[in-house]
């Protein structure tokens, strides 16, 4: 297999092979965590520290690991990195740790880990694995963070819980038709909304720069 430059592993999952926005991998936690800004960036570097140190182990190992038991030594070393995860968040940040609640868990489950583990990092060496599995996660955690800020924005007029929209805007007793929060952004499914928005000029960004080259 060809040897990718550190730089490239890391930068090219960012856009040209975002997760999310190509491969539409690990959406149930983009849906579920994404409700304030510091619960998903919390979980983007999350899932930024297991994926790059699962990919590095699991590059580690890959000359050691046999094929009959390469998928459970995997799950091994993701499960080991979540725990690790979980009980950093329980000791310095319990209040998340509970928000996130089984989320952290289902770390180990997140297709983004698991994918880059088997198709990247048990082919290449340690280096590339663990910069393709950072740069990864890294382009799950910015998708993360774009969505949890319109949530929280439109949802609650705060971002990082500190007040954006004037509470003068807000609608009252004397003026009814003033701005009022958008109750569809505190329920999960608008983050459906918001990805497929976000896929949408992801493709046309792409389409218009295809054009421009060939021409």
């Amino acid at each position: 297999m060809k040897k990718r430059p550190s730089l490239h592993a890391f930068l090219n999952p960012l856009w040209h092979d975002n997760q999310i926005l190509v491969a539409v991998l690990g959406i149930c936690s983009a849906l579920a965590v994404t409700i304030k800004v510091s619960i998903a960036l919390v979980m983007g570097i999350s899932v930024m520290f297991v994926t790059s140190f699962s990919c590095l182990f699991v590059s580690f190992l890959r000359k050691k690991t046999p094929d009959s038991v390469r998928m459970i030594t995997q799950l091994a070393i993701i499960s080991l990195f979540v725990i690790i995860v979980d009980q950093i968040l329980k000791a310095f940040s319990y209040e998340i740790s509970k928000t996130l609640s089984v989320f952290v868990g289902l770390i180990i489950t997140n297709c983004i880990v698991m994918g880059r583990c088997e198709s990247n990092a048990k082919n290449v060496t340690p280096g590339p694995a663990f910069f393709d599995g950072l740069g990864a996660a890294t382009g799950y955690a910015c998708v993360l963070f774009i969505i949890g800020t319109i949530r929280e924005i439109f949802a609650f007029g705060t971002f990082l819980s500190l007040q954006v929209i004037p509470l003068s805007w807000y609608a009252s007793p004397l003026y009814p038709d003033r701005y009022e929060n958008s109750n569809i952004m505190a329920l999960a499914p608008s983050a459906f909304f918001i990805i497929g928005g976000m896929i949408w000029i992801y493709n046309t960004i792409n389409d218009r720069t295809s054009s421009s080259v060939k021409k």
